[in-house]
């Protein structure tokens, strides 16, 4: 009866360093497969956890210039020193194809996507507290005790972000907060926006038509039994 939009969901996961958006996006494409990760472009250097083309493209800062004045990306920023960007390629063509695209980007560009694709789905993910993150940011071990405080200070700024975001998703128990991503994607489906068409097939029109009779019949049965009286 209803015939809704098969257009893909765009969704727009950020967060402080050490809130764990890696491990919820990891989680939700795990668990769930009608989601395709788009993969940002850094100029950072690569981390033991890294892995190239899946973690980020890495290139140099040099490059990543260049991209941007060919146009290449969808939106980027500088954060911390290093630039991260989102690239065009086929974000639009997923969409298209009716599948969930989900980009992990930082503050500064959601908001950037936000002006571009208002329909965009935008979820933070909040840390459960301010301690918990400076315990997850130490556990790295992959930072120095100046860049940590960095990090925590940038960290602390960007909670304050988080009334711009459509939702927000503290993890805390990371299985919850995956099935929050989920969940959430699975209301933005069900949006009236989202109608193209209604419609009654041939069936239900039958079925109208004898309630629609029967319903007249009972009437001018009425009718007469009360002009016998």
């Amino acid at each position: 009866m209803i015939k809704t939009k098969t257009r893909g969901n765009l969704v727009v996961i950020s967060g402080p360093s050490g809130a764990g958006k890696g491990s919820v996006i990891q989680g939700v494409l795990q668990k769930y497969p009608h989601y395709w990760l788009s993969v940002s472009a850094t100029s950072r250097p690569i981390r033991g956890n890294d892995i190239p083309d899946v973690t980020y493209y890495f290139i140099s800062k040099e490059e990543f210039e260049t991209k941007i004045e060919e146009g290449y990306f969808l939106e980027y920023t500088n954060y911390v020193g290093n630039y991260y960007g989102t690239p065009k390629e086929f974000i639009q063509q997923k969409l298209d194809e009716g599948i969930d695209v989900i980009l992990e980007i930082e503050i500064e560009g959601a908001s950037n996507i936000r002006k571009m694709l208002p329909d965009a789905l935008c979820i933070f993910i909040m840390p459960p507290s301010l301690g918990e993150l400076k315990r997850r940011l130490i556990n790295r071990k992959t930072d120095s005790k100046e860049k940590i405080m960095g990090r925590f200070q940038t960290a602390y700024n960007e909670i304050n972000e988080v009334t711009k975001y459509n939702y927000v998703i503290v993890n805390d128990v990371l299985e919850e907060a995956i099935e929050k991503v989920e969940a959430i994607v699975q209301a933005a489906n069900c949006r009236v926006d989202r109608i193209e068409e209604i419609y009654i097939n041939s069936l239900e029109e039958e079925m109208h038509e004898f309630l629609i009779d029967k319903e007249f019949d009972n009437e001018i049965k009425d009718i007469r039994k009360s002009e016998m009286k």
